[in-house]
């Protein structure tokens, strides 16, 4: 898997998600009536969504369920959750790139119209009525005409003897009766009273817990350790050397913490000790005004860059970021009889499976994964280091082992957010019209997976994947080239939230509004009046082919500026910025964003206003809480922390010095839902991330007058200007 693109197609096939309640096994009637992989319904009424996507804060056990209830009929209030594992019916349980109700729309409904259409067979049968006479609602099949009814548990006999139907017929919108409406999270009182259970609230019998002490540097290995110390400790039984470190193993939490300071390691330098992110920065912004491969060419902008009445050109800056998840990585293993079972927070459970069977060169179907609520995912679960470590030591111990990260180590040996260098260049008319536009973005191939193949490395379509925000610019330029310029890059590095989209976006946007001003315009009425013409465009080849719907793109701006109160003015220190996206050719996002800056050079988002169009709208209060989730995450992005690296040494180590978004710094998030004209819903999980930086640096310049073009923004950057 080399882009991202490859990781949508891995996991977006079909796969519910979550919703009310687990049983417990003892709880779980034997199901007569069982249509399909995903859903069986109790004699008691009760139905069983077997669920394949992980929770991880994005609010799957609600949406997911309301499709189903919707389309099958059925009363929301009587769906249990039972989780999905790797198994011959689910083979593709990836949770990722914003797809999980995108990817599960037609499946699941498929599943819940057959199901639904072999219960009405079976009413209509004993009425001896025509089954195009009956319905299903609230959890019953009645017969309009006479008023009979029967409860879908009463008839799961019969319909279990009924044919699956292979093509069911799907509602149309207007038959609709849950889709749309407002439902709070149904899994909301069982994370606030505590008994929703994640990764790290993994108990089992006769459990062990480890700490790993691992390489200072990036690319270090163990040369020699002495543990003597460590086992001295009260409660710690082993001292073990594994892939990743040396593990200690004890009977309780604390006293692994404690025998993991006592340990004494040497270790040997490898590839990336001499690592430095300032100078690979350099290296960045070198690679991105040289030749880069092409991504997109419209016309020929070289050529009217030179006969532009005006040309204008800014650098960018994108640096490393972690994903800092609240709960750190962990994983509990057992290996015994020839057999693993693992109790993992991971997006994806077909992988763990996978790699714990290699690892132990066992056949997969004996290796049991069981799948936990995850606190905070942003794609660093993708990875199952943390699983085969628990697995490496548990087989070494001989007992079941809970492996917990640190903070620091969290920080430290994880995946990054690459850092990228952005070179942009326009050009102005006598009319100052935007007739001329490149970008080159210089960055780096994720080097946690397989390397590109000689065949991807020959086509443009898989730099265009590495490009999001770059080579899918939305306006209508008469000449556009964009190039990508692949660093090499020792760190590892891999999917993030939004992965290559904000930090182009970050660029394009903030320069788009350079441009803007440079030509006396109003930035929304800049963009609005490039956004004329062909309504839906085609830009990209291949995979990486996207559509561009600007009358979407349009409604959202207009939305936005409207609602936002674009064009009013603002007290003095306080500034009004704007910017808008289209993610992966699907969500159209725009932002309008009110700022302060204090005389010390303090930055504070106040408000915020959203319009999104995000196709068909499965619960409002759901893609509320996904952008209001994304903006946090962008304030800490644009105004916070981020990574940077001396001589191999990570030199962030906790949310101390990685400095994230508290409530104080959380601004009024006002959002605007633009109903979809489509038949199919898209993501909200990353779409709210990659125009919140330039809209937010947009704002700054309004109030200070300072153009900021890298990340993330500094008090020193900005107290200059605000007191001029």
């Amino acid at each position: 898997m080399n882009t991202r693109r490859d990781f949508i197609r891995m996991t977006g096939v079909a796969a519910l998600a979550i919703g009310f309640r687990f049983p417990e096994p003892r709880d779980v009637e034997e199901a007569p009536f069982k249509p399909n992989a995903w859903i069986s319904i109790q004699p008691s009424g009760r139905i069983l969504l077997t669920v394949g996507k992980t929770e991880m804060g994005q609010g799957v056990r609600t949406s997911l369920p309301m499709i189903l209830a919707d389309e099958m009929g059925a009363d929301l209030s009587k769906v249990d959750l039972v989780q999905a594992s790797p198994g011959k019916d689910f083979t593709n349980l990836g949770t990722g790139g914003s797809w999980s109700i995108g990817g599960s729309w037609k499946t699941l409904r498929t599943a819940g119209a057959a199901a639904r259409e072999m219960l009405i067979a079976a009413a209509a049968a004993r009425w001896s009525v025509d089954p195009e006479t009956c319905i299903a609602a609230n959890g019953e099949v009645v017969h309009p005409p006479t008023s009979r009814r029967f409860s879908f548990g009463a008839l799961t006999g019969d319909a279990a003897r009924s044919p699956v139907p292979a093509q069911p017929r799907l509602k149309s919108p207007s038959e609709f009766k849950i889709i749309g409406q407002r439902v709070k999270r149904l899994d909301g009182p069982r994370i606030v009273d505590g008994s929703a259970k994640y990764g790290i609230d993994t108990r089992v019998p006769n459990m062990r817990y480890a700490s790993i002490v691992r390489s200072p540097r990036i690319g270090a290995s163990v040369r020699s350790w002495k543990g003597d110390k460590a086992k001295a400790v009260r409660g710690v039984e082993n001292v073990v050397q594994i892939s990743s470190g040396v593990a200690v193993v004890a009977n309780r939490t604390w006293s692994a913490l404690k025998g993991h300071d006592a340990v004494e390691v040497e270790w040997a330098d490898g590839p990336g000790s001499k690592f430095k992110s300032d100078e690979h920065r350099a290296q960045l912004e070198r690679a991105a005004r040289g030749e880069g491969i092409r991504t997109r060419k419209d016309g020929d902008a070289t050529a009217a860059l030179q006969s532009s009445a005006r040309m204008l050109e800014a650098s960018y800056f994108y640096p490393f970021y972690v994903h800092a998840p609240l709960e750190t990585m962990n994983c509990t293993a057992h290996v015994h009889d020839g057999r693993c079972e693992v109790w993992v927070p991971t997006q994806d459970p077909n992988k763990v499976q996978n790699e714990i069977a290699h690892l132990l060169q066992i056949d997969p179907s004996k290796v049991d994964v069981h799948v936990t609520l995850v606190g905070g995912g942003f794609g660093r679960r993708l990875e199952v280091d943390y699983a085969l470590e628990a697995v490496e030591l548990s087989r070494a111990v001989g007992k079941p082992v809970q492996v917990l990260w640190s903070r620091t180590d969290d920080m430290h040996h994880g995946h990054f957010q690459a850092a990228s260098a952005h070179y942009l260049r326009a050009g102005l008319n006598a009319d100052q019209k935007l007739i001329a536009w490149t970008h080159t973005k210089a960055g780096s191939f994720h080097n946690i997976g397989a390397p590109p193949t000689a065949d991807e490395l020959k086509a443009p379509g898989f730099y265009q994947g590495w490009s999001w925000g770059t080579y899918d610019i939305p306006y209508a330029i008469p000449s556009i080239e964009t190039t990508y310029v692949p660093v090499p890059l020792p760190v590892r590095h891999g999917p993030w939230r939004s992965v290559f989209s904000p930090s182009s976006t970050f660029a394009r946007e903030s320069f788009l509004d350079e441009v803007a001003h440079a030509a006396g315009k109003d930035p929304v009425a800049f963009r609005l009046e490039m956004l004329t013409g062909t309504d839906v465009v085609e830009v990209g080849e291949g995979d990486a082919k996207l559509k561009i719907d600007r009358r979407r793109l349009r409604r959202v701006i207009a939305t936005a500026a409207e609602r936002g109160g674009w064009g009013t003015s603002l007290p003095a220190g306080r500034g009004r910025g704007f910017a808008c996206n289209v993610y992966d050719g699907d969500t159209h996002l725009a932002y309008v964003v009110d700022v302060t800056v204090s005389e010390s050079g303090q930055a504070h988002v106040d408000r915020l206003v959203a319009a999104i169009d995000c196709g068909v709208v499965i619960n409002p209060t759901g893609i509320e809480q996904q952008i209001e989730g994304g903006v946090i995450w962008g304030v800490s992005q644009a105004l916070k922390g981020s990574i940077t690296i001396h001589d191999g040494q990570i030199e962030q180590h906790n949310y101390r010095d990685y400095e994230v978004a508290r409530m104080r710094d959380a601004p009024r998030v006002e959002v605007h839902i633009i109903p979809g004209e489509g038949s199919q819903p898209f993501g909200v999980g990353e779409p709210p991330v990659p125009p919140l930086a330039p809209a937010l640096t947009n704002a700054i310049f309004a109030a200070t007058g300072k153009r900021v073009r890298h990340l993330p923004v500094r008090p020193e950057d900005l107290i200059d200007s605000r007191t001029r």
